[in-house]
């Protein structure tokens, strides 16, 4: 348990201790971008790498224990989730890496309901599973990605702030949200479900059944009620 919490710790610490930070400001700075983008890839996967195999050989040590009632609800919302990342993955979006050019254009698709699409179904899989599984295990790995994930977006808009100027990131801020939805409900953006496509949804879906299918046989648990 101690290599989880040291790794759960690193993992959130490179995330939000650099990247969005001044510091990324400084390392760019001192080794160029390319170099920052090499040194913070590596630390980010070996730090991904050490959290996941600290967390398969962690002990199953209950807290709640596992929901059998919770099951149907994470089902139902796993499929929200997955949604958020597939397409949040393959839309043009100015809060993606190497993307901030596109700030200047109106938000489309995906970004429309949220900024960070992928972040937010991260933080979506990440309170379903730490609801759901109810160990001490779970609650350290997915605390760490909910809080990165979270914390990352604000992250991010620090970052992008800074290397776009004022003007230019709080115009698209305002025509956006974090939160998803939250722009459309405020009268600041509206809904184009037509933007998204189709493929981009149907790739989703697609994830989200394979998940269902080889829940059992990769991560060793049903996601069924009563299995």
């Amino acid at each position: 348990m101690i290599s989880l919490i040291l790794a759960a710790f690193t993992f959130i610490a490179i995330h939000l201790g650099v990247s969005g930070t001044t510091l990324r400001d400084t390392l760019v700075a001192r080794i160029g971008l390319r170099g920052y983008m090499i040194a913070f890839s590596v630390a980010s996967v070996g730090a991904i790498v050490w959290l996941v195999s600290a967390y398969n050989i962690a002990a199953y040590v209950p807290l709640w224990g596992r929901l059998q009632w919770w099951k149907p609800f994470a089902i139902a919302l796993m499929l929200p989730a997955f949604l958020l990342v597939v397409i949040g993955l393959t839309t043009p979006n100015p809060t993606a890496v190497a993307q901030e050019a596109l700030v200047d254009r109106a938000p489309t698709g995906i970004v429309r309901i949220t900024r960070h699409p992928f972040l937010m179904g991260t933080a979506l899989w990440a309170v379903i599973h730490l609801v759901g599984n109810g160990d001490e295990a779970s609650f350290l790995f997915f605390a760490a990605l909910l809080v990165v994930s979270l914390a990352g977006a604000a992250s991010i808009d620090a970052k992008r702030a800074r290397a776009l100027g004022g003007a230019a990131w709080s115009g698209f801020a305002r025509r956006t949200s974090v939160v998803p939805f939250a722009a459309i409900l405020g009268g600041r953006n509206t809904l184009n479900l037509a933007e998204l496509g189709w493929w981009r949804p149907a790739a989703g879906v697609a994830a989200y059944a394979l998940m269902l299918g080889g829940h059992a046989h990769v991560v060793g648990v049903s996601p069924w009620p009563g299995q």
